[in-house]
């Protein structure tokens, strides 16, 4: 039986199962394509590329998580 990973939306804050709905993370289209929006907007950007500590770093936290 697969994990139940309870997350925040994204852009509304509702408390939403991240698997739940095929527009997981967010609770609903809307809140999807708000976000896709602002990344379109460039209200966000990605400040500098990930370095290779950085990968590490994810990674070691990706294997913790599957503990």
């Amino acid at each position: 039986m697969a994990k139940r990973h309870s997350v925040h939306c994204p852009t509304c804050k509702t408390p939403t199962d991240y698997f739940e709905k095929p527009v997981g993370p967010f609770c609903s289209n809307r809140c999807q394509m708000v976000d896709l929006g602002k990344w379109l907007n460039e209200e966000y950007r990605v400040s500098e590329p990930l370095s290779p500590t950085d990968i590490e770093l994810l990674e070691e936290i990706e294997n913790q998580n599957r503990s």
